[in-house]
């Protein structure tokens, strides 16, 4: 007997977008489906950075209870939003097709943002942003910034910095890419950014079936690869870690790095692999790199306050 899936989501813009994408591919599969709207920490919560919140799955906590009360069916995240290892009973029911993984620089409206020997003020609340900036511009200011992306925006414009980071997808699905955003092809991103996730209860064969029909297999693979990495490194938001892994001419390239916080130190990998071979590519270039110097910046980072 079929029934309507209740698609759980957060109340942002950009995740009600990600939902209703999800419910029209799950209507072009002959599904029906509805959105439940959830709360999550991370929502409520818009001053504190990030990283000093120190909880995995600030966005996806709230909705995995909701999934595991029998609340909804499914939920939608943001991948990178997903803890690398998943509360129990929940699983991936699919992944889509991977948007861009970049990480973009919106100055404010009408400046073409040029970096000169004069220190810039930026805002993230991203360490592995604020980490990676920093290294490359280290006399910089970085400032917090929280909010769904149309609050980050605004602030963008009623403040003095000179720019803030964001990621670039969440920004162009929802057609607020500004014009005068700058492509960061030098920053590594978050591992999985780009990616969505569609997870459901582990015996919910009726869900499964139905995300089956639009999973995308090169986006989780690789997106797998890099949570491997991270989770290898043991890596959460408190962390620098950035990996992409991707798919080309039937070989996975993963290439990773790990950052002190203040961005002085950094250390690198890149490692390829066959397809078919490639399953435990991200945990093989995360041994690499502690053994070439990861491993010395995580005890850096482990005895910080």
């Amino acid at each position: 007997m079929s029934r309507v899936i209740r698609i759980g989501t957060r109340e942002s813009q950009l995740a009600v977008w990600q939902a209703n994408t999800v419910k029209g591919l799950l209507a072009d599969n002959g599904y029906a489906a509805e959105l439940v709207y959830i709360k999550s920490d991370g929502d409520t919560d818009l001053k504190t950075p990030l990283y000093e919140i120190g909880v995995q799955g600030i966005f996806t906590k709230a909705l995995d209870i909701a999934l595991l009360n029998g609340e909804i069916d499914i939920a939608v995240h943001s991948m990178k939003d997903v803890p690398t290892i998943m509360a129990k009973g929940i699983v991936q029911a699919a992944v889509l097709p991977r948007a861009s993984y970049k990480d973009i620089l919106v100055p404010k409206s009408g400046v073409t943002f040029e970096h000169s020997d004069a220190p810039a003020l930026i805002a993230t609340s991203s360490i592995r942003r604020r980490a990676q900036w920093l290294n490359k511009y280290p006399n910089d200011s970085i400032e917090n910034l929280r909010g769904n992306v149309n609050t980050r925006l605004r602030k963008v414009e009623e403040s003095n910095w000179d720019g803030a980071i964001f990621a670039a997808a969440g920004l162009e699905r929802i057609n607020l890419r500004p014009d005068n955003a700058i492509d960061l092809d030098w920053m590594l991103p978050a591992p999985a950014q780009g990616a969505i996730i569609v997870v459901c209860g582990e015996q919910d064969e009726y869900c499964l079936a139905a995300c089956a029909h639009f999973h995308d297999a090169d986006t989780s693979l690789c997106a797998g690869i890099e949570r491997d990495f991270l989770r290898a490194l043991l890596g959460g938001c408190s962390t620098p870690i950035s990996a992409l892994a991707q798919v080309e001419d039937g070989y996975v390239t993963i290439s990773g790095n790990i950052l002190s916080r203040d961005g002085r130190q950094k250390k690198e990998v890149t490692m390829k692999a066959l397809v078919a071979d490639a399953a435990s590519l991200g945990n093989a270039a995360a041994t690499e790199l502690l053994q070439n110097g990861g491993q010395q910046i995580l005890d850096i980072i482990r005895h910080e306050p």
